[in-house]
């Protein structure tokens, strides 16, 4: 991934959000917080880079993922999907999920909003 670029552009098109970088030391994923929890528990919505994520899983939050840009490969329950610009997929609470993909760009949509307490990593 060119973190760097991505980093440039996201802060460009997205000023004095929250950015996350996973992991820190290497990312392979990149989360903005556009409209996060902490503004209002009942929702969220991120932009997502992804490379690769880990295999996880929210006990409350169900999720929708809307591709933007690329292909995502994303699996849920074992079960791999790809998704197309503009195609977009709902993981329920307790599905184990991945994705992987070649800085593919998609937004995250959480119900209950989503907070770090809720992302329980399978490894």
């Amino acid at each position: 991934m060119n973190v760097k670029g991505i980093l440039k552009e996201i802060k460009s098109r997205y000023p004095n959000k929250t950015i996350i970088c996973l992991p820190e030391e290497n990312p392979t994923e990149i989360i903005c917080e556009i409209d996060p929890a902490a503004n209002h528990p009942e929702k969220s919505i991120a932009l997502i880079v992804q490379g690769e994520s880990e295999p996880h899983y929210h006990k409350i939050s169900t999720e929708v993922y809307k591709v933007l840009r690329g292909k995502l490969t994303l699996c849920v329950d074992g079960e791999t999907h790809i998704l197309n610009k503009g195609e977009k997929m709902t993981i329920k609470p307790g599905q184990v999920h991945s994705s992987k993909g070649n800085n593919v760009w998609f937004l995250t949509y959480g119900e209950p909003g989503w907070v770090p307490e809720d992302h329980i990593l399978t490894k």
